[in-house]
């Protein structure tokens, strides 16, 4: 291997835990398990006595655990690629951009 095979190599890696779809999942993930219990153990009374037709907390927590569950899917089967050599440019430039406009 030459030594410009290995200068040329793009420092890059997945964002990981840091992906926003990620978040995302996990709060969706955590609403729908607290709105799936609270159907099953929870009341199908509102706060005004009046009942619900069928058990909305129960559809609506599944709802939100199958979004969850496809959005971390989407983002474990498409992950965002972070190039660290582009980031550096694009920090550089916007630093050298700054430096001129303040003199």
């Amino acid at each position: 291997m030459s030594e410009s095979d290995t200068t040329e190599q793009p420092v890059r890696h997945t964002a990981g835990a840091f992906d926003v779809r990620t978040f995302i999942a996990a709060l969706m993930g955590i609403f729908g398990v607290i709105l799936v219990l609270a159907g099953i153990f929870g009341s199908d009374t509102t706060t005004t006595g009046t009942k619900t037709p069928g058990n909305a907390n129960l559809w609506v927590g599944i709802a939100l655990v199958v979004f969850a569950v496809l959005m971390q899917g989407w983002a474990m089967l498409r992950p965002t690629i972070v190039d660290e050599a582009e980031l550096a440019k694009q920090k550089a430039e916007a630093e050298e951009m700054g430096g001129h406009s303040a003199h």
